[in-house]
């Protein structure tokens, strides 16, 4: 202990503390949580209320609470999710086996663990740019140095990451990518660009961190192979996957998909982080998937939410014309705004607050990059507003930017 200015003790924490920069976009739920007008809330990436299988789960749970539920689990997971998620899996492109996956709380625990196995304190972990916060903040959590390579319409581009490792001079440990619908873009690594990427990852020697939450939710174009279909069981691809966006983000289930030699040292990890992921909630999810509810459930949210994209993208068009330019994403959650002619000199920063006080909430794109680039550019979330929300969203913050541009008053 230390003596502050006030001559008390105050604790030594330690070094790793000042890289636990936190996240923009969870804090964002207090902040609107807090505020008392109405707000188009087009910041957090989460399913719409009323896309979550509420009443199923209000039965299921009536069938599955019992002793066993709400006693301690196996770290490794609930056998029953392990047997129903492995048999769900076979249909899609995450095929796998119950000896590669471990369960966690959330994907965000998936990353952690990625990252407390492979990233030690000044390994260089290569990160899309823009990126999801949360990731690029928890390889800092571990004393990563990041190194953030452009992305366009066809995700990471390779040739950038080439170069940029080479001006480096050393070789990156991990290499963390959102293939699908990427958060914060919403492109797509093409399947060249993926077999490329598989190719240095093995040349290098380097891991794939495949964040995968939104892979499930294409509601247009054609699927690209996954990392695992291209190259079945590779060691150096490591999945982190969710319930989060096509269930529900506060069950907080998810899982991992490694080589089964990484599986006891994920144990070990995890028994020293949670000892185990919600109990009574794996159960939901197995019982839910043992029904046959989630096939039907995707269909549902797919037309749901390429509505509400198009809804976004026209009113994007109607109200802020050419002086915007917005990504158009193929599935998942998100659309990446770029602000350009009348409007291209506005920090998205600066405009947080005073749309906030208009009454629409987003994430300013300085947020969702470790250097704090893109400040003409914005993440709205189209997935959990209805398309007559959408609207008056994108209307608030048109009017909020035309006061910003013109030196008017906002707020």
């Amino acid at each position: 202990m230390t003596a502050g200015s006030t001559g008390r003790s105050v604790p030594r924490l330690a070094a790793r503390a000042a890289d636990l920069v936190g996240s923009i976009i969870d804090s964002s739920t207090s902040l609107l949580a807090a505020q008392t007008h109405d707000i188009v809330q087009f910041a957090m990436g989460s399913p719409a209320d009323e896309a979550l299988p509420v009443a199923q789960f209000r039965e299921i749970t009536a069938d599955t609470l019992d002793g066993a539920a709400l006693s301690y689990g196996s770290s490794e997971g609930e056998a029953p999710l392990l047997y129903r998620l492995e048999s769900y899996l076979a249909g899609t492109p995450d095929r796998t086996s119950q000896d590669r996956m471990v369960i966690t709380s959330g994907g965000m625990q998936g990353l952690d663990l990625a990252n407390k196995l492979f990233v030690d304190p000044g390994d260089l972990v290569v990160v899309e740019s823009p990126t999801y916060t949360n990731g690029s903040a928890t390889a800092l959590a571990y004393g990563a140095q990041l190194l953030e390579v452009p992305i366009d319409e066809d995700g990471m581009r390779i040739d950038d990451l080439v170069d940029l490792v080479a001006r480096e001079g050393r070789l990156p440990k991990a290499i963390y990518t959102i293939p699908n619908f990427q958060n914060p873009y919403g492109a797509t690594l093409s399947r060249e660009r993926r077999e490329e990427l598989l190719r240095l990852a093995h040349r290098w020697g380097s891991i794939i961190i495949d964040d995968d939450p939104y892979g499930l939710l294409r509601f247009a174009g054609s699927d690209v192979p996954s990392f695992g279909q291209l190259s079945p069981g590779d060691p150096l691809v490591f999945g982190v996957r969710t319930f989060s966006k096509i269930l529900a983000p506060g069950l907080r289930v998810g899982w991992v998909d490694a080589d089964p030699s990484l599986r006891q040292v994920l144990i070990n990890a995890k028994q020293v982080m949670d000892t185990c992921t919600n109990v009574p909630h794996q159960y939901l999810v197995a019982e839910y998937l043992a029904r046959g509810g989630l096939d039907a459930h995707l269909a549902r949210l797919r037309p749901l939410y390429r509505d509400r994209r198009d809804a976004m993208l026209d009113a994007i068009e109607r109200h802020l014309g050419d002086a915007a330019t917005a990504t158009r994403p193929e599935g998942g959650f998100f659309l990446w705004v770029t602000l350009q002619g009348r409007f291209a000199g506005i920090d998205t920063r600066e405009l947080f607050e005073p749309a906030l006080a208009d009454g629409v909430a987003f994430i300013p794109g300085p947020a969702l990059s470790p250097s704090e680039r893109f400040t003409n550019a914005l993440r709205l979330c189209f997935a959990s507003s209805t398309p007559e929300r959408i609207d008056e969203g994108i209307r608030r913050l048109a009017g909020t930017l035309e006061r910003l541009s013109s030196g008017s008053p906002v707020g």
